[in-house]
């Protein structure tokens, strides 16, 4: 099976190609540009450099969410239209497992954090079992103080990752003095080939069409727009 895999939910831009479990190529950039310019010729000098068409792609595999809206609904976009009008499957995996999935065999919980804003982060739990990642709490728009003390009562070992993980190094070591945190660069950012072993072993969604970003929270415009009309009545918010 031949996979290309796309991570647009943040600002790292990541794709990958697998094939048959063989790496085949990646590009992995970190400079903060605009990924709607970006993936798409991203993607063709990839293909390019490796001698395949995409029509000889068998999966797709997105980054699902969460993350940045904008990030997500270019990615998945992306994939969709790729799926779709190539007639391939298509696969969606939280943006936070494959980070997670970076540290490879790390003992204890694994929890992949990206910063949500005011305080407050998108996180997940995981943990290696028998080779596998295993996800031991779905992923959470959440405050961090209470993602922390919830941890806290946890008597496993704690391992943070994430390059956002810096911004909460005094709330860590306040609350969770023997927490770890990573140290390896590439595994706090996302990588396609990762991103592509992961959505090998998953399930293909049943209808490409409906495929949605998994955002976790609300837009804030869509937030405030709530607040003063009908509950449920969200057709105005337009849908990947």
């Amino acid at each position: 099976m031949s996979i290309l895999a796309i991570d647009t939910s943040n600002q790292t831009l990541a794709i990958g190609i697998i094939e048959d479990g063989k790496i085949v190529g990646q590009i992995q950039t970190t400079v903060k540009k605009n990924h709607s310019l970006t993936l798409m010729p991203a993607i063709d000098s990839l293909m390019q450099s490796v001698e395949k068409k995409t029509s000889a792609i068998d999966r797709v595999v997105v980054a699902q969410g969460p993350g940045s809206y904008t990030g997500l609904r270019i990615g998945v976009t992306t994939a969709k239209t790729l799926a779709y009008t190539l007639k391939k499957e298509l696969v969606g995996v939280s943006s936070l497992a494959t980070i997670a999935a970076n540290c490879v065999n790390q003992g204890g919980l694994i929890v992949p954090i990206f910063d949500a804003r005011r305080r407050n982060v998108y996180a997940g739990i995981y943990q290696w079992e028998n080779g596998q990642l295993i996800c031991r709490k779905e992923d959470r728009h959440i405050a961090m103080d209470r993602l922390l003390d919830e941890l806290s009562e946890i008597k496993e070992s704690i391992y943070f990752v994430g390059s956002d993980v810096g911004n909460f190094v005094e709330d860590i070591e306040e609350k969770l003095p023997h927490a770890k945190r990573n140290t390896v660069a590439l595994w706090d950012i996302p990588n396609g080939i990762t991103l592509a072993e992961l959505g090998e072993n998953a399930t293909p969604t049943a209808d490409v069409q409906s495929f949605l970003p998994n955002y976790l929270k609300r837009v804030e415009a869509e937030e405030k727009w709530l607040e003063t009309h009908v509950p449920g009545d969200e057709a105005y918010v337009e849908k990947v």
